[in-house]
């Protein structure tokens, strides 16, 4: 039995401790917003926060995250970045099919945290892990600009 805290709750998980973070969401906690990908870490769409960081739900057992503060898609907007970046997302109109996203505002949110003024180079690097078969992109860097404040739109 492990104890995670998701989302600001508390909550007891009984799976084994080798259970990917993503699983124990989806399928034992009802929190479908994280998506299931590749499920090798390739494409970023099971994206979560653990202390702020942006990992890989996948291929992170529940074990490894017992001691941290996960946060998934459902709790990003009481994030005062992320709800910012859920609003870009919407003013920009970046989702086209939409599989992708939580996992690209997840991975945004982290970056901005960390990098509240990204160059491109930073936009590029931080976002480079989370792929978007819609092609997006261009529609993800001028939402990721907005939030930071920035006039400067390249596509």
């Amino acid at each position: 039995m492990f104890t995670l805290n998701i989302n600001g709750l508390r909550r007891q998980i009984d799976l084994p401790s080798d259970t990917p973070l993503l699983w124990a969401l989806r399928d034992y906690l009802g929190l479908t917003g994280t998506k299931f990908g590749c499920g090798i870490s390739a494409c970023g769409v099971c994206t979560v926060h653990a202390n702020g960081e942006a990992i890989r739900a996948c291929v992170t057992p529940i074990s490894a995250v017992v001691d941290k503060q996960i946060v998934t898609i459902e709790a990003i907007d009481q994030d005062e970045i992320g709800k910012k970046v859920q609003d870009a997302w919407l003013s920009v109109n970046v989702p086209q099919c939409g599989y992708c996203q939580p996992g690209q505002v997840m991975a945004a949110t982290a970056l901005l945290k960390h990098t509240p003024k990204p160059t491109d180079a930073d936009i590029d690097k931080a976002m480079s892990g989370n792929l978007c078969r819609c092609g997006t992109y261009p529609r993800i860097r001028a939402a990721i600009k907005q939030v930071a404040g920035s006039t400067e739109v390249s596509s």
